[in-house]
C-alpha cells in the first residue's frame, strides 16, 4: 500500500516584497547620482539669507590662495578669457558663469573674473552658501 501523497509540495521563495525593495534603492542613488557635481572645487563659501538658482553653464573657481579653476582645470587670470570663449561660444542662450569663491580670497580677484564674463557677454553668478550655520 502506497501512504505517500501523490503531490508533493516545493517549496517557493516569494520575492515581491525583495522586488519593492530593489525598485525604491534604484530610485534612490539614481536621485543621489543626478544632484552629484563631480565638477566642485571644494571652497568655504560666504553666508546669504537669501540663496538664488542659476542654470550653469560653467563654474569657475576662486580658492583662498587665488588660484582659479576653470571647472576642474586650474589656469591664471590671463588664460581665463580665452578658456571661457571656448565655453560660451557652444551656448545658444544667454549664459551664465557662476563663480564660486573661497569666503577668505579677495574681493579684487572675484571682481576681475566678474568683469571678464561681463565683457564675454554672460552672467556673473556669485554662489553663496545658504546654510544658517551662524
Amino acid at each position: 500500500m502506497n501512504i505517500r501523497s501523490r503531490l508533493r509540495h516545493h517549496p517557493e521563495v516569494h520575492t515581491g516584497a525583495l522586488n519593492d525593495i530593489l525598485f525604491i534603492l534604484l530610485l534612490f542613488f539614481l536621485i543621489v547620482s543626478t544632484l552629484a557635481n563631480p565638477n566642485v572645487i571644494k571652497v568655504s563659501n560666504p553666508k546669504a539669507k537669501s540663496d538664488t538658482k542659476s542654470k550653469q553653464t560653467v563654474v569657475v573657481t576662486v580658492d583662498k590662495d587665488q588660484a582659479l579653476y576653470l571647472g576642474q582645470k586650474k589656469m591664471g587670470i590671463d588664460q581665463l578669457e580665452t578658456e571661457l570663449k571656448v565655453f560660451l561660444a557652444k551656448e545658444t542662450e544667454k549664459p551664465s558663469v557662476v563663480i564660486n569663491g573661497d569666503s577668505t580670497a579677495h574681493l579684487g580677484t572675484a571682481i576681475k573674473v566678474m568683469q571678464i564674463i561681463k565683457k564675454l557677454g554672460a552672467t556673473p553668478v556669485m554662489a553663496v552658501d545658504n546654510s544658517s550655520g551662524r
